[in-house]
């Protein structure tokens, strides 16, 4: 069994989100909001705590269901072909969800076999993933023995086990320090170019964004700009992101 880590071209469309809407009783937490991330695009989505992004990711995931627009990963219909299009995506979700009191090994084991991987092949995709991050020699500890930034690797690596199209990081550096932090930016920047593969990185971290980045700006639940760090910087006709995110999110920047 051979999996490839994009099987889509390189310039098609890995996620495409088209007029979503959603709102949790009679507050609404996202409102017509569109926009499309191709194969080899690191997206950022930019935006203060409590704009949405969560929210997003939660329906991107299947965690809720949308009642209002579309959302496709890859061409497949999230909601009538839901496992075609899951089997896309890969998460790392704010909250880690690894099991504590097992090995970073029996960890990775178990979600391979959610994604149907057994046996040697299972094996050689977890040695490859957790060497890409320097966690391959930690493979037997407990997940409670390694720091949160050595925890973010196994999750990523996780994430990236069945080679997915699409990866979806909600807030993966909050509470790591500066290095920690910088490695894993660096690590899923290099990926979405080296591998092919669309990224959707969720932050209100302004330093996590690179030049080359496409930036999508949401707050209270609509997207304010979305486009090239260069298009947001002429749009808003400042010198930096962090007074473009200023200006667009009217003194809410955190």
């Amino acid at each position: 069994m051979k999996l490839a880590f994009s099987q889509i071209d390189s310039r098609a469309t890995a996620l495409s989100v088209k007029d979503l809407s959603f709102s949790y009783g009679g507050k609404k937490a996202l409102d017509h909001v569109g926009f499309e991330i191709q194969a080899g695009e690191c997206a950022v989505l930019l935006g203060p705590n409590g704009a949405g992004k969560s929210t997003l990711f939660a329906l991107i995931t299947r965690l809720y269901d949308a009642r209002s627009g579309r959302i496709e990963l890859c061409g497949f219909d999230i909601k009538k072909q839901t496992s075609k299009a899951l089997g896309r995506l890969g998460v790392v979700f704010q909250q880690s969800t690894l099991d504590m009191d097992l090995t970073v090994m029996q960890n990775l084991d178990y979600h391979a076999a959610l994604h149907g991987m057994g046996g040697k092949f299972a094996k050689q995709r977890i040695q490859q993933e957790l060497e890409r991050l320097n966690m391959y020699e930690r493979r037997k500890e407990k997940i409670r023995q390694l720091n949160g930034g050595h925890r973010r690797r196994v999750e990523i690596a996780r994430a990236l086990l069945h080679k997915p199209s699409l990866l979806l990081l909600d807030e993966p550096t909050v509470g790591l320090d500066v290095p920690s932090r910088q490695d894993i930016v660096e690590y899923v920047h290099h990926l979405a170019k080296d591998e092919n593969i669309a990224v959707l990185w969720a932050t209100h971290l302004i330093d996590e964004i690179f030049p080359e980045d496409k930036l999508i700006i949401l707050h209270k639940g609509q997207i304010e700009a979305a486009g090239s760090v260069a298009e947001i910087l002429q749009q808003t006709g400042v010198a930096t992101i962090k007074e473009a995110f200023y200006a667009l999110t009217q003194g809410t920047q955190e």
